[in-house]
């Protein structure tokens, strides 16, 4: 029996290994200039945002958690329990990493927001678009966590910021996939009844279908905020710091306690910004019910 009939055979293999590694060699050598000024940027935002929440008291975290909390889902018990799960992650010593892995998250998940809507109104009002758009969004939201590490290192380093590159990129394809879905699953008479009343594309996009489609759009940055939480881990191995750096060094230095305390603040966070956005989605579509 041939040996291609049971075996791949090499004759027919390709190498996109070598123009990947000398395309990006490329930009590394060539395009130095405007990686260094996205850097520049990104990290400038980063410290901002990072200056910002540093400027919260403990208190005030914990007080705008349970209010907030309480406004959403008018339920006492859940606002002081979500306050008592935040108040933990200090008594465990890790309130200061907190903060610099939610520094990390709001600043992917605002540029996954600020690039997110625009493609997915752009996808919701054009077919060519949306052909273009939805199957890189399915090659990205199936493409390994760990792959979108590597272009990040080699082309902006170690840190927090190839950090924030890597998150956005994993994070971002749910605001523009349901952006898209929500503003195409608007009632087309109530779209044409706008129309008909003179109202101009523009008008009728922000003031009918966006408002419309406003309950899906927000399932979309709640799962892309989830998705930013769930790389906080994995951006650790390139340098990030906060609680994911935590459970890397209990993991390498065989210390249990110290990565399953990390670990279970992450959990907690996860689960606040989870409960909260999505007691916002209810409240706005009405559905709400304590």
């Amino acid at each position: 029996m041939p040996e291609w009939v049971v075996t791949f055979p090499e004759q027919l293999f390709i190498d996109i290994k070598e123009p990947i590694d000398k395309a990006i060699h490329y930009m590394v050598v060539e395009w130095d200039p405007f990686f260094n000024g996205i850097s520049l940027i990104l990290r400038s935002m980063l410290n901002a945002v990072s200056d910002g929440i540093n400027l919260i008291p403990w208190w005030l975290l914990l007080a705008a958690v349970v209010l907030a909390t309480y406004k959403i889902s008018k339920n006492t018990v859940r606002a002081v329990f979500y306050g008592l799960m935040l108040f933990f992650i200090g008594l465990i010593g890790l309130w200061s990493l907190m903060y610099l892995t939610l520094s990390i998250v709001v600043t992917s998940v605002v540029i996954s927001l600020l690039i997110g809507f625009p493609i997915g109104i752009l996808a919701a009002s054009s077919k060519k678009v949306d052909v273009v758009v939805r199957p890189i969004l399915d090659t990205m939201q199936t493409m390994p966590s760990f792959v979108y590490l590597i272009p990040a290192v080699m082309l902006l380093g170690l840190g927090n910021v190839p950090a924030v590159i890597a998150t956005t990129i994993y994070a971002v394809p749910p605001v523009i996939r349901l952006t898209s879905h929500g503003i195409r699953q608007v009632d087309t008479e109530v779209v044409e009844a706008a129309r008909a009343f003179g109202s101009t594309k523009a008008q009728t996009l922000f003031k009918v279908q966006i408002p419309q489609a406003l309950p899906t759009i927000m399932t979309g940055v709640n799962q892309t905020i989830m998705m930013a939480i769930s790389m906080v881990v994995t951006c650790s191995l390139i340098g990030a710091s906060g609680l994911g750096a935590e459970v890397i060094r209990g993991m390498n230095r065989q210390e249990s306690g110290r990565g399953f305390a990390a670990g279970i603040a992450i959990v907690i966070l996860a689960i606040i910004l989870d409960r909260t956005t999505q007691g916002i989605i209810k409240k706005d579509g009405k559905t709400y019910e304590g």
